[in-house]
């Protein structure tokens, strides 16, 4: 039997120990296909969240509880949507963020880690969001799998994933006669072989576009999964409330707004030089300073006059706790003729009881309008039922989509306003 075949087997036999004992993994395993790939870019195992890639090698390493990790640890990644997540955060430390919030998951469900893996106790109960700023900027963590969904960053993460087979030349030359001989169906005679498995290639990134689609797709089979749990007796209450939590959002909008705004506005290190009264040389220091916010708001009808005074109240209050400088724009179709409001870190936030509009939605005008200025928010937050007109490319700051409704948003982080 051939490296591939075996590790195959193996992993075939896994899947099917999580169904009979995990049926909620289990069940979300069975919506990844298994495809052998070959370590030109897939040193260990990799999803795109549409296939599970397995390098053979690295398979064949691995004991029969690891093998069951790895399948969860993929498929958990594509449940919980990190593929979908990442928005303006850096590749790297996204990465390292999602394996660390999988592997504590599936570690205290009593699966086995492989050597290697990262798991830092102290995240323990954090989602990947609330990670990522703990994750320190120039770290060399190494992450299970290849996060197949970003082809653009894949050449880094290749560099950064746990262990290099790649190390013996003997084995190199013998991975690369199995894959010319699984792929290649006719002998020198012409005669048809017997087709084995073949090795995949490199796969398609997954665009923005198909992101939050692929998206909704993993959180209904996670529902279904669920579902099945329940009925077989067979669902942790550590899994329910994770499932529940992510469904339907346990977390008030208020919370939400609170924690991407302090993550613009926590402190950093500067290099700015200071007062020649200091000295010629150049430390880093810990600075701390304002945070520009920029508010958008749609005002084609769909959001309450109450709605806009809660939210209002909130932004005053968080305003006045990280010292930020707020710019509220107003858009139905078009910006409002007495836009921009500006109001500094001691000043409250006063709008208008009433905006010019009400007719159709676009949201283009809000970010035309920061393009064609030296204005750059720190972030903006966009308040809206996001029924309307996207720009067709994201900016590169972040953005909040605050929505009043059910509609979704093709790029940015989207907050649900109850």
């Amino acid at each position: 039997m051939s490296s591939t075949a075996h590790a195959l087997t193996k992993l075939t036999a896994a899947r099917v120990r999580l169904i009979l004992e995990r049926p909620f993994i289990g069940a979300l395993v069975m919506h990844l296909p298994l495809e052998a790939a070959s370590a030109d870019w897939c040193d260990t195992i990799a999803t795109d969240a549409r296939s599970f890639y397995f390098n053979p090698r690295y398979v064949d390493k691995l004991d029969f509880a690891e093998t069951q990790f790895v399948l969860a640890h993929c498929a958990l990644h594509c449940a919980l949507g990190h593929f979908a997540r990442r928005a303006h955060r850096t590749l790297r430390r996204w990465d390292v963020a999602c394996d660390n919030a999988v592997n504590l998951l599936l570690l205290d469900d009593g699966l086995k880690m492989p050597a290697g893996a990262l798991a830092v106790t102290g995240y323990r109960g954090l989602s990947a969001e609330e990670i990522y700023p703990l994750i320190p900027a120039g770290g060399l963590e190494r992450t299970l799998d290849v996060h197949a969904a970003d082809l653009a960053g894949m050449k880094s993460s290749l560099s950064t994933t746990a262990g290099s087979w790649r190390r013996q030349d003997e084995q190199d030359s013998a991975a690369e006669l199995t894959s010319i001989e699984e792929s290649d169906t006719w002998d020198d005679a012409g005669n048809e072989r017997a087709k084995g498995p073949r090795l995949a290639r490199r796969p398609l990134e997954v665009q923005a576009g198909e992101r939050e689609a692929l998206a909704m797709k993993w959180r209904g089979r996670m529902a279904a999964a669920r579902q099945h749990a329940r009925q077989v007796g067979r669902l942790s209450a550590s899994w329910t409330r994770l499932v529940d939590e992510l469904i339907e959002p346990a977390l008030p909008w208020r919370v939400l707004l609170a924690r991407f705004m302090m993550s613009a506005a926590r402190d950093d290190y500067s290099y700015q030089r200071l007062s020649r009264r200091e000295g010629p040389a150049v430390m880093p220091r810990l600075a701390t300073g304002e945070v520009d916010v920029c508010i958008a708001i749609d005002t084609s009808g769909s959001i309450q006059q109450s709605a806009l005074a809660e939210f209002t109240a909130e932004v005053d209050s968080l305003k006045s706790q990280i010292r930020a400088r707020v710019t509220v724009l107003a858009c139905d179709e078009r910006l409002d003729t007495c836009s921009p409001w500006t109001f500094q870190a001691w000043e409250p936030v006063s709008l208008p009881t009433t905006f010019s509009g009400g007719g159709g939605t676009t949201f283009v005008p809000v970010f035309e309008w920061i393009a064609g200025t030296q204005y750059r928010p720190d972030v903006l937050v966009y308040l809206t039922d996001a029924e309307g007109e996207f720009p067709s490319i994201a900016p590169d700051y972040p953005v909040i989509w605050l929505v009043k409704g059910k509609a979704g948003v093709p790029w940015g982080e989207r907050i649900q306003l109850n």
